[in-house]
């Protein structure tokens, strides 16, 4: 088995979770190939194996990799989509990070995860992806999310007016600070702060998620995955912030957005003593009520 590390920049109090990982999988002669922004920042820092090769992108990392492993938050985990894209390679995380709903490992459990790894003690969860098109080419060929997409204001701009269609029909004018297309995934993110409903991971739906809309009696709308979602945006300001899970970009007014599922889905990891309930109650403290005991 040959494992891929990904992690950013982190803090000296988190050396010796990296430092066990690297143990652990040294302990259990996995191959391992490491980021190499990565590894440059903790090979004066941490005892690595002799045995270790590096990788810098996409192009390198298929075909090397049985797994991904991210070592981080959630927001480190987002990263790896623009390394695994299309290949199917699993990710999996472990938290280094505060919630921690994608990277679900426990910083106090990495021995045991990856043993568990290692025997195939663990199920894939496939996870639907956004894909967003323009005459612009935004984002280039890494115009996909797993979480969302959102439309916002600039910090000094006015609201916007964002008009939306789904399949060429028009659903509604948007008076807000901005407007979140997100996945199943994505539902317990950006969009469930904004008041958008939790979804399912296997269910096949987006939810379009206004962000401090003007009038009160506009809510979250959960539509079908297989459809497409056009927008275009009215505003004082010339330009508009767009955003592709953690990649951001300045876009004019005058372009005209096209959402869709994309054609290739991630695969993420879930050891068999994880369900995704048990996250919900773990990480948003549901059932934390004296009443309940």
């Amino acid at each position: 088995m040959k494992i891929a590390l990904y992690g950013r920049d982190f803090n000296d109090n988190v050396l010796p979770f990296v430092q066990e990982v690297f143990d652990a999988l040294s302990a259990n002669n996995i191959e391992v190939t490491v980021y190499l922004k990565f590894f440059d920042f903790v090979k004066d820092k941490l005892k690595l194996p002799s045995q270790i090769s590096t990788f810098s992108g996409y192009t390198e990392l298929v075909g090397n990799a049985d797994i991904l492993l991210s070592l981080g938050g959630d927001g480190t985990l987002l990263d790896t989509l623009s390394l695994v894209r299309d290949s199917q390679i699993p990710v999996v995380g472990i938290n280094f990070g505060r919630l921690g709903f994608l990277a679900s490992i426990n910083k106090a459990d990495i021995n045991d995860a990856i043993k568990a790894l290692i025997n195939g003690e663990y199920s894939i969860d496939k996870r639907s992806l956004l894909s967003i098109e323009s005459k612009s080419g935004l984002f280039g060929d890494e115009n996909f999310a797993l979480n969302d997409i959102t439309i916002h204001r600039r910090d000094d701009s006015a609201m916007m007016i964002i008009h939306a269609y789904m399949n060429g029909e028009f659903v509604n004018s948007y008076w807000a600070d901005g407007l979140i297309i997100a996945t199943p995934t994505g539902s317990t993110a950006y969009s469930l702060s904004c008041g958008g409903p939790i979804i399912l991971p296997s269910a096949q739906n987006f939810v379009i998620t206004p962000v401090a809309p003007h009038n009160l009696n506009v809510r979250p709308i959960i539509v079908p995955d297989d459809v497409t979602l056009t927008f275009e945006v009215e505003a004082r300001s010339t330009k508009f912030l767009l955003t592709c899970d953690s990649r951001t970009e300045t876009v004019d007014r005058s372009v005209k957005i096209s959402i869709n599922k994309a054609k290739f889905n991630i695969n993420l990891i879930r050891l068999n003593n994880e369900t995704f309930l048990t996250t919900l109650r773990n990480k948003l403290l549901w059932g934390i009520d004296t009443r309940n005991y």
